[in-house]
């Protein structure tokens, strides 16, 4: 499947050197585009195909007020920059306020403009989320941002192909994000550098698209370079209808191509995987990558178990999150509980956090960020009365963006606090300088926003 979609994006192949890869669909935010169009003034070029790129602000936005002046005076230039750009370009620009505002990775999906087969890129890591549609989907850096902009087109070296198939009927209490950072524990943080990742399996075929997106969305985190899923009825049911999705005799040509995007019975993959999670448990991690997980029932493990030139970095991570090799998990303090980020911030997320606390009531030492992935998403928890039932739990639905996944805004986990975090990512000050994340479902981060510590959801399922 990688190679159907990336061979027919190649434009010109390099001799000895990378590919020349058009892209398809370009996503941008406040962060990583400044720059890239500051080059393109010094260069007085404008963007080559400005239809192909779409604009929203996320990363900086904060949570609450969003119809007030953002505050913080870098936060405020970066978006106010991103839409004078855009307006410069002729970009569709999604600002503060529209509907079709969110989390980049979020919006792409739910307007349809994601779609099977194409190539995608976006000056964010996690932008292999959009992989879960049977693209090739990857993050790039500023320079290549600019460079997607003059061109539509990126120089890029094709990765090795691995396969990871997933099987089993997943046990009550868990879910796509328990499949991910149970593969990653197994495979570490680095096992899938080099590579492209295909996810397989009857567990992945049984996944909704939200879930697939959370499986591609980290793949990012055991070092691969992307990862994606080949599309079937349940892609194309998601994608049908929606804002920008194909219609008509569009859709008719669209879905017999897409239909095509499969690894045939004689691909061969430069590495092959194989798990079944048909008894694994909700997981949690303990570390300072998101390669540090075990069951939410066991044990962090004793130094002896871990390979000898690993052993320093181990003890340095335990050493941050004032841990002891061997202790249980299950009660560890906690004092935030993060529900949102591309990872976890889509309406089947808020659902089942909601659905968890419903008729419980928030621990009185939790202080709880319920953040949904974009204005389609909140709109949706508003009209399905997630936000009413939050409330009655003593919780409260916050606007969109992506908070406490990296500091960047104004939610920030202070320094020596726990965190039970939905997001993607634990290390060292990534949630805010000194403080600690642990790594889990919404599932667990509900457990531990109503008993103010790490609990098995499943003792109140």
């Amino acid at each position: 499947m990688f190679d159907k979609v990336w061979d027919s994006h190649v434009v010109t192949q390099i001799e000895g050197g990378p590919s020349v890869v058009y892209i398809d669909r370009h996503l941008i935010h406040e962060v990583t585009s400044p720059q890239a169009f500051a080059g393109l003034d010094r260069r007085g070029i404008m963007v080559f195909r400005p239809q192909n790129t779409i604009a929203t602000p996320d990363h900086n936005v904060p949570t609450v007020n969003q119809h007030i002046p953002i505050q913080d005076l870098l936060s405020r230039t970066q978006v106010d920059k991103l839409k004078e750009n855009a307006q410069k370009h002729k970009i569709n620009h999604y600002g503060l306020n529209h509907p079709y505002q969110g989390i980049v990775h979020v919006i792409g999906p739910e307007l349809g403009l994601t779609q099977p087969g194409m190539t995608i890129v976006c000056g964010d890591s996690h932008t292999s989320t959009h992989g879960a549609f049977g693209s090739v989907a990857f993050g790039i850096g500023t320079s290549e941002v600019e460079m997607v902009l003059a061109s539509q087109c990126i120089l890029q070296s094709k990765p090795k192909k691995m396969r990871i198939t997933i099987d089993g009927e997943l046990m009550k209490g868990v879910t796509a994000k328990d499949i991910i950072l149970y593969v990653i524990s197994k495979i570490s943080a680095s096992g899938g550098t080099g590579y492209f990742v295909e996810f397989a399996g009857s567990a992945i075929r049984n996944l909704s698209m939200e879930g697939r997106m959370t499986v591609c969305n980290m793949s990012i985190e055991m070092g691969a370079r992307g990862g994606h899923i080949a599309p079937d009825e349940t892609t194309f049911n998601y994608i049908k209808g929606r804002e920008f999705a194909p219609k008509g005799e569009e859709w008719k040509k669209k879905l017999a191509y897409w239909k095509t995007l499969y690894s045939d019975e004689d691909a061969v993959f430069d590495r092959e995987l194989n798990y079944n999670v048909s008894g694994i448990e909700p997981m949690i991690t303990y570390g300072t990558n998101p390669g540090m997980g075990v069951c939410i029932t066991g044990s962090i493990p004793a130094i002896d178990t871990i390979e000898e030139n690993a052993r320093a970095s181990f003890q340095k991570s335990l050493e941050y999150m004032d841990f002891e090799a061997g202790s249980s998990m299950i009660g560890k303090d906690v004092n935030y509980v993060f529900v949102g980020s591309c990872t976890n911030g889509r309406i089947e997320d808020l659902r089942e956090f909601t659905n968890f606390v419903k008729g419980k009531k928030k621990a009185e030492n939790i202080v709880a960020w319920i953040v949904p992935g974009s204005r389609q998403v909140e709109k949706q928890a508003i009209e399905e009365g997630i936000d009413k039932s939050l409330e009655e739990a003593g919780f409260v639905l916050r606007q969109p963006g992506c908070s406490a996944c990296l500091a960047m805004n104004d939610d920030k986990i202070p320094e020596g606090n726990y965190s039970v975090s939905t997001t993607n990512r634990n290390f060292e000050g990534r949630q805010g300088p000194g403080s600690h994340t642990m790594l889990a479902s919404p599932l667990t981060a509900a457990a531990a926003a109503i008993t103010g510590k790490v609990v098995d959801p499943r003792d109140f399922m």
